[in-house]
């Protein structure tokens, strides 16, 4: 689902609060957010057709995360590193920024890894994108689904690897892999003028080493041909810093358990939000006591 493709969207609200045990609504997919870095990290998701309209929090080392996307929801989750967020949520981070705020305002800033879903009835179509770059290694794995329902993301950490033409750096020490599209602009590494079809923009040494770390990646603009993969689940899971072979969550009861972790947030959909809001007050606090 690389860039350039677009699609007209419907609207999609996230809101995190200290909750628990809320179910999901009819015709939703459970996403469940693990970190399984060795250090904090600042999910942002935005929503496609959105205004770039988005939302972001904090999830600690080890920590998961959960909300709710109803059917026909097309977006975007990525990770961001190196924040610093004041007590009214202004900051900058070192990658993935997307404003000046905990929640997005805009895109995330390149280099970024992205993961990529478009939620349908039938079918949901996902990926991991690197044809912005690269600052995390994502793992995108369903559960419970029918069709490919294969695991899309990478293996290793490309930061460890990355070309010194495409490194970025912080004080010396390497936190995102740029694209050779960002990092050089020609038309052959951006697929377009004379490349921008998928018979002239062919793989390059740069994207090809993003492949061989992230197989199940789109590692160049036309690379998407074979990374988006299509299945009908009713759960998905978000691993930062994980494999594909290596990560601490399983798929048990309809639900992903995650081991040695510690429940963070509670993440819910827009309409679970309204009709909280329109709780009186005291059964508000009953819910979150």
């Amino acid at each position: 689902m690389a860039l350039p493709h677009s699609s007209t969207f419907l609207f999609f609200c996230f809101c995190i609060i200290l909750a628990s045990g809320v179910t999901k609504p009819a015709n939703a997919k459970n996403f469940t957010l693990v970190n399984q870095c060795k250090e904090t990290i600042w999910p942002a998701i935005i929503t496609d057709g959105g205004n770039f309209h988005g939302e972001g929090f904090t999830l600690e080392s080890g920590q998961t995360a959960f909300y709710n996307a109803p059917n026909g929801w097309s977006g975007r989750i990525w990770g961001r590193t190196g924040c610093s967020f004041d007590k009214n949520g202004n900051g900058t981070c070192q990658t993935g920024s997307c404003g000046t705020s905990i929640n997005c305002t805009s895109a995330g800033s390149l280099p970024v890894s992205i993961a990529e879903f478009t939620l349908g009835d039938d079918i949901d179509y996902y990926d991991v994108s690197l044809v912005d770059g690269f600052n995390l290694p994502i793992v995108v794995k369903p559960g419970g689904g029918k069709g490919n329902c294969s695991i899309a993301g990478c293996d290793g950490d490309l930061r460890q690897n990355c070309s010194s033409d495409l490194e970025v750096k912080n004080n010396g020490k390497v936190v995102g892999c740029r694209s050779a599209c960002d990092a050089f602009n020609t038309d052959e590494y951006c697929c377009r003028g004379a490349y921008k079809d998928p018979v002239s923009c062919l793989p390059t040494n740069f994207s090809k080493s993003f492949k061989q770390v992230c197989p199940a990646a789109s590692s160049y603009a036309y690379d998407d041909r074979v990374s988006i993969i299509t299945c009908s689940a009713s759960d998905y899971l978000v691993a930062f810093c994980a494999s594909r072979n290596n990560t601490i969550c399983t798929y048990q009861d309809q639900k992903f358990v995650c081991n040695s972790t510690s429940e963070g947030f509670k993440a819910i959909s827009q309409s679970w939000r309204s009709w909280m809001l329109a709780l009186p007050l005291a059964s508000l606090l009953q819910f979150f006591l």
